[in-house]
């Protein structure tokens, strides 16, 4: 081969290899792709805009609602979080309240949070998963204006929509305008599953909207107000920091877990199907590495599966369900971006359940699937693909809702 060619190769070689060692790159900050031009375009979540907001809070008494997912991120890797940043840039930041598993998302799920006080920073902090959900007007007492800052994963029963619209309803009674920091909802590219009912709303689902509502927490919290879901109609005065690159489309990495069963991006994209276990005796994969990629129970005929595994108490998961037991199921964890809630794993679990009236824990699982239906329907062995068309209906009448109230293409 003339040298000239094998320079030539050599080169491109080169380059190739370049390329692919760029691509397997990881970062802090979260990144999407562009689908069109396979470009890497960086998502500005709401609270790294602060030349947009901190007009707004300088020379006020500021709260917060956060949690360990409320963050400034770094330009190059790693950040700060947004209290600490506010504290650094001189904002009065004087109350800090939390959510379902606290400031620093070490709680389990449902697990009542102390008020207490933040070691950093000296700062009080109200929970607002322990006596009250609801913020009230003497924790309220003397703020000029609130922060809601916390990254959300779009399921209805994932109770941060539910502290959102609590303190919205709160805030609204007081007097006290609401900044939200908006940020992505990483499955925000569809909307799907049940409706709830007017008769089993609760802190699982507190509006008559779908298992996966489509949109940000943002966009959320301006349908709040538009559609008047305020107790006596009030209407918060509110003001959302939006996202700048992001589009409902758009694949998005959430660098840090949500909540302690909620590690990776698999887990996430799953969260909407598997969660439904959670009104069962089914383990979804608490008390396991897998958390959300996996289910199993013991009374599930162990001939039906080639998988099995053990759940034991760890982080996030004092109790899980079928502690000890060997949890005959099936690993999910190779399992890509999902666009639809599955119901297959539910059925496949009901079906092959060895004692079919223990399977169910009726009350919760109405109270996650927002209807007595869905149960009416496995029960009695309708396909899920007869079961998503009994919901169609109610889903394109939200669509029209939700599309008065969407920001991003």
């Amino acid at each position: 081969m003339p040298i000239l060619s094998i320079f030539k190769s050599t080169v491109l070689l080169l380059v190739l290899l370049f390329s692919s060692c760029r691509g397997q790159e990881k970062s802090n900050n979260p990144i999407t792709e562009n689908v069109k031009t396979d470009t890497i375009v960086p998502i500005i979540v709401g609270a790294n805009r602060t030349e947009l907001y901190l007009k707004e809070l300088q020379g006020k008494k500021v709260g917060v609602v956060a949690n360990q997912t409320s963050v400034i991120f770094k330009k190059n890797s790693g950040h700060t979080h947004l209290v600490d940043s506010l504290l650094s840039l001189n904002v009065n930041m004087v109350k800090v309240f939390a959510p379902e598993h606290g400031f620093r998302g070490k709680a389990d799920a449902g697990e009542h949070v102390k008020d207490s006080m933040d070691a950093k920073t000296g700062l009080p902090i109200f929970s607002l998963h322990g006596k009250n959900k609801k913020p009230t007007a003497k924790q309220l007492d003397g703020l000029d204006i609130m922060v809601f800052d916390i990254q959300d994963v779009g399921v209805r029963f994932y109770t941060y929509i539910a502290t959102l619209q609590l303190v919205m309803e709160a805030c609204a009674e007081g007097n006290i305008p609401v900044l939200v920091l908006d940020r992505p909802n990483p499955n925000g590219h569809y909307v799907g599953g049940p409706t709830m009912k007017n008769e089993h709303t609760g802190f699982l689902g507190m509006t008559k909207i779908p298992l996966v509502y489509g949109m940000t927490i943002g966009e959320y919290a301006q349908m709040i107000n538009g559609e008047k879901w305020l107790k006596g109609g009030k209407k918060a005065n509110l003001t959302i920091i939006q996202l700048k690159n992001y589009t409902h489309n758009s694949p998005y990495h959430l660098p840090i877990r949500p909540s302690p069963n909620l590690p990776n991006d698999v887990s996430i994209t799953l969260y909407p199907s598997l969660g439904l276990f959670e009104g069962t005796n089914v383990n979804a994969g608490r008390g396991t590495e897998f958390q959300f990629q996996r289910y199993g129970a013991s009374f599930l005929d162990s001939t039906a599966y080639d998988f099995s595994y053990v759940p034991e108490p760890n982080f996030g998961s004092k109790y899980p369900k079928e502690e000890g037991k060997n949890c005959f199921g099936e690993d999910l964890s190779k399992v890509k971006r999902m666009n639809v809630v599955s119901l297959q794993w539910l059925i496949d679990a009901y079906t092959h359940s060895l004692d079919k009236s223990k399977f169910f824990k009726t009350n919760s699982f109405t109270k996650h699937a927002g209807t007595t239906e869905l149960q009416k329907q496995i029960e009695s062995g309708i396909t899920e693909e007869e079961i998503r068309k009994t919901w169609q209906t109610e889903l394109e009448n939200f669509k029209k809702i939700r599309k008065k109230y969407l920001v991003y293409d």
